[in-house]
C-alpha cells in the first residue's frame, strides 16, 4: 500500500487535533473530489513499518485526539489488506473507547462493506472493528453543503461505530453540542 500524505495536527478530518493518513488508490473518481492526486495506487510512497511507527508516536502526544484514515479510498481491497495490521497495532496501543479515536472516510456505505458488498474482503470486519467513527458515502457535488462538519455532502453519514456494533444497527455520531449549535 502507498500513501499520498500524512498530516500531523489536522483539525479538518475528525474531532479534535488528529494525525491524518491519506492512502493512495481510488477507483471511484467522484466529480470534484477534493483529493484527485490520491486516485493512483502508485501515488506517494510505500507505507512501511517506519511510517507506521512515526504515526504511532504522533498519536502519543497529549493534545492529539486520534487517527483519521482517508485518501484515496481506504476501503479499496488493496488498501484494506495494507491497513488492517496497522489499525490493529494502533488499537493495541490505544484501546477502543479510550481518548484516542480512529476515524475513517470511505465512499462506500457501511451497508456496501457488509456481506456481498463490492469492497468486502476477508479483512473488512477486522478493519471496521478498529474504527470509532466511519464517515460513509460518496461525495455528491449536487448535495454539497459547506455548513456540514466533517463531510462534504449531505448524503454522507458520520457513523458511531462503537454504538452501531453494540446496537446492531446504524447509529449516527453525535456532535459536540457547542459545535452542533453553531451556525456559519
Amino acid at each position: 500500500m502507498n500513501f499520498a500524505a500524512i498530516k500531523y495536527c489536522d483539525i479538518a478530518n475528525g474531532e479534535g487535533v488528529r494525525t491524518s493518513l491519506f492512502v493512495s488508490g481510488c477507483r471511484r473518481g467522484c466529480p470534484e473530489c477534493f483529493n484527485p492526486e490520491t486516485w493512483s495506487f502508485t501515488a506517494g510512497e510505500p507505507f512501511t513499518g517506519e511510517t507506521a511507527e512515526q504515526i504511532l508516536e504522533s498519536l502519543d502526544q497529549p493534545f492529539v485526539a486520534g487517527l483519521t484514515v482517508l485518501g484515496g479510498e481506504p476501503m479499496e481491497p488493496e488498501n484494506q489488506s495494507g491497513l488492517v495490521g496497522f489499525l490493529e497495532s494502533v488499537r493495541a496501543r490505544f484501546p477502543i473507547g479510550g481518548p484516542e479515536t480512529i476515524w475513517c472516510y470511505t465512499g462506500d456505505t457501511l451497508e456496501e462493506l457488509q456481506e456481498g458488498g463490492p469492497h468486502r474482503t476477508d479483512v473488512t470486519d477486522r478493519v471496521l472493528a478498529c474504527l470509532d467513527v466511519l464517515v460513509d458515502g460518496p461525495y455528491e457535488r449536487e448535495l454539497h453543503d459547506i455548513t456540514l462538519r466533517f463531510r462534504g455532502s449531505s448524503n454522507q453519514r458520520i457513523i458511531d461505530m462503537i454504538r452501531t456494533r453494540d446496537q446492531g444497527r446504524v447509529v449516527l455520531w453525535e456532535d459536540d453540542r457547542l459545535y452542533a449549535s453553531h451556525t456559519m
